[in-house]
């Protein structure tokens, strides 16, 4: 069995501010233990994970990025991947690389769009961006909302949304967004606050109405590291069914203690989406929608991959990542814990295989 956890408590500093130059992070030690060996034990230390907020980088011309973006590639096997998982150095300089394709403001023109995001510098890329129609305005412009479509396995477009945690005044937006797209999964990967607000309370505990929705709580079902909601979304006589998984271990612990509850997060919304009738894209938010979101698209889309082919392309996904949404994954550390997650469902798969059937 692969045991994936971290190899030092986590941390109590407290979070680092939005706008101050982070601190220089501790050295992260990650070993592979009897490689390729039937027993596998990755050590890896994750204690800052989720304690980082969005910082903005020096910008660079949108062909230069968009073009290695684009033609950045590192597809492993099995094996590889292992690894992979276990160079620290090696993932540290590859995702330094990875160009963050951060959005400027002045590519959004939009009157009181400040308003509506959560941190200035993190903004919605605007080919990608969703934009939410006016009930009946019949081509009279759209709502904005700081969200962007995001593209799946297989080069599926519209697979996922990636957003920021909603505010006070976007709670509607956000009911409006799921109407609109027919999204049968939330995936929510943050605490409501800490230290500051990170998100707010979009769901009621019952029922309530936002804006022209009422949303209703049929059932809660709790699971290791997170809680189900089953919802039901209403418009007058028509209605929407969807859940709602709300993952706050990351934050409780600075980080989640192992990865194992996060591929399980994975592999039970990849069961639920082939299970419901909606094929709308599964909307996925933690506070400012592009680090824990970015890691938890990144595993979706790796899992499938690798149960797909037999390989996973993890560069080459966060280089699309960002061309759908800026500055997807925001750290090292981030990045070698999406290695490692994969690292252990391929462990899994490769077991799966040798059980008789």
């Amino acid at each position: 069995m692969v045991q994936l956890c971290p190899a030092a408590p986590p941390s109590s500093a407290p979070p680092m501010d939005q706008h101050a130059p982070p601190p220089a992070a501790p050295r992260r030690q990650s070993r592979l233990q009897e490689r390729r060996g039937s027993n596998v034990s990755l050590v890896l230390d994750v204690s800052s994970l989720g304690t980082v907020e969005p910082l903005c980088s020096i910008s660079t011309p949108r062909e230069i990025t968009l073009h290695t973006l684009r033609n950045s590639h590192r597809p492993l096997s099995a094996t590889e991947l292992l690894d992979a998982a276990a160079a620290t150095a090696t993932l540290e300089q590859e995702y330094l690389k990875i160009p963050p394709n951060f959005v400027d403001q002045a590519e959004l023109d939009i009157p009181g769009r400040a308003l509506k995001d959560r941190y200035k510098t993190i903004l919605p890329n605007p080919q990608t961006r969703v934009c939410l129609q006016r009930p009946g305005a019949e081509g009279q412009g759209d709502r904005y909302i700081n969200a962007n479509y995001i593209t799946g396995y297989g080069g599926t477009e519209k697979s996922y949304i990636a957003t920021q945690g909603p505010m006070v005044n976007t709670v509607c937006d956000f009911w409006e967004m799921v109407w609109q797209e027919k999204s049968p999964v939330i995936v929510m990967i943050t605490k409501l606050k800490e230290k500051k607000e990170k998100c707010v309370l979009y769901w009621p505990e019952k029922e309530s109405t936002y804006g022209r929705f009422e949303v209703c709580v049929n059932g809660v079902r709790e699971c290791d590291g997170y809680t189900i909601r089953d919802l039901t979304v209403k418009v007058q006589s028509e209605s929407l069914r969807v859940k709602h998984y709300w993952y706050c271990s990351w934050l409780d612990h600075q980080t989640p203690a192992c990865v194992k509850p996060v591929l399980r997060l994975v592999q039970e919304v990849h069961e639920t989406q082939r299970a419901l009738s909606s094929q709308g894209p599964t909307i996925v938010h933690c506070s400012a929608g592009i680090g824990r979101t970015g890691c938890f698209i990144a595993t979706s889309i790796g899992c499938q991959q690798l149960e797909k082919t037999g390989q996973v392309d993890v560069l080459g996904i966060v280089c699309q990542l960002r061309i759908d949404r800026g500055g997807m994954i925001q750290t090292s550390e981030q990045y070698q814990f999406l290695y490692l997650t994969l690292a252990l469902h391929s462990r899994q798969l490769a077991q799966a295989e040798q059980e008789p059937h």
